[in-house]
């Protein structure tokens, strides 16, 4: 079954949202790495390659269902940040509206009762759970040790230890 239009132009947005999403972090990582904060910056880089893998995945589903994906410009991100918690407040309202975009791409398959990309879909909607989950954890963690110079620094140190792991398959 080939995919429909309505499918292939949900997928096909998504990919330039995610590419969006991954220039987003890097401006994020940018902030930190201005500020010293190289665990942080660490933390967001990661974020972008991963956001980055994503774009890739769903370029690939759609390649692999006969559909040439077109390449959109990335808008330029505008945030400005004055302090350390903005950009993960940030985060956690972009990944919020990632949520609900990949939330519409399976709207969409399912009037299409497109199944297959129903169930490739299945791991983004699990993805962006975890992903909020950690949005708010970060925040929570800011919030609560973030202001004390040792707690901010304990938690740079955390999230420098974070290691970046490549999608080695799609999402199925």
């Amino acid at each position: 079954m080939a995919l429909t239009e309505q499918v292939t132009t949900v997928l096909n947005d998504q990919i330039n949202k995610e590419l969006y999403s991954a220039y987003l972090y890097l401006t994020f990582a940018d902030y930190y790495e201005d500020r010293g904060l190289k665990g942080f910056a660490n933390w967001y880089e990661i974020q972008a390659k991963e956001e980055m893998d994503h774009a890739m995945a769903i370029r690939r589903y759609l390649l692999d269902n006969d559909f040439t994906p077109t390449m959109e410009a990335i808008a330029k991100p505008d945030k400005v940040f004055e302090n350390d918690l903005q950009p993960l407040e940030a985060g956690l309202a972009h990944e919020e509206y990632v949520t609900s975009l990949i939330h519409h791409c399976y709207e969409v398959a399912h009037e299409q009762h497109d199944v297959r990309t129903m169930k490739f879909l299945d791991w983004f909607v699990s993805e962006q759970g975890e992903e909020e989950t950690n949005a708010r954890d970060m925040i929570t963690n800011m919030k609560l040790f973030g202001c004390d110079p040792k707690g901010l620094y304990d938690l740079d140190r955390e999230y420098q230890a974070r290691v970046y792991t490549q999608m080695t398959a799609l999402p199925l």
